[in-house]
């Protein structure tokens, strides 16, 4: 394995939760949580767009876009709900209890996608390690809801 992925990795999943809680506090100075999610993806788009001007990124051609199935277009909407029921989650159950229940939720939709090969993951068959691995992070959700 590549630590500088594993790295990465736990550098963006350190940020989930810092990124949560600014947005809520800017559904409290908004008022609304799909407004502080809209403005948060406004800022995202910005960004990644000043990036690609940036680095002098080729846009793809429309030939090339129109080759992705329907469902590969879903991926921001997803974003969006992600980002919405975070603000929402952190402002009821806090940082903690948020990401133990979302870190659950995506553990155990990642081993059904990986065991099926689904939306485009290559095919990692499911087994009993990598099953008691998600189970133990659920009775860890458990234990942070409940404590």
């Amino acid at each position: 394995m590549k630590w500088i992925y594993v790295l990465f990795a736990l550098v963006a999943g350190a940020l989930m939760p810092v990124q949560a809680g600014i947005n809520l506090r800017l559904r409290g100075s908004l008022g609304d949580p799909v407004w502080a999610a809209a403005v948060s993806f406004g800022v995202g788009t910005l960004a990644l767009l000043g990036y690609l001007l940036a680095t002098r990124t080729p846009a793809p051609s429309l030939s090339m876009a129109a080759t992705a199935p329907a469902w590969a277009w879903t991926g921001g909407a997803l974003g969006a709900f992600f980002v919405f029921a975070t603000i929402v989650l952190a402002g009821q159950i806090g940082a903690t209890t948020m990401m133990a229940w979302l870190l659950a939720g995506q553990l155990t939709a990642a081993l059904a996608l990986d065991h099926f090969g689904l939306v485009g993951y290559q095919v990692h068959t499911v087994s009993w390690p990598r099953v008691v691995g998600v189970c133990l992070l659920l009775a860890g959700a458990v234990l942070v809801n409940k404590y």
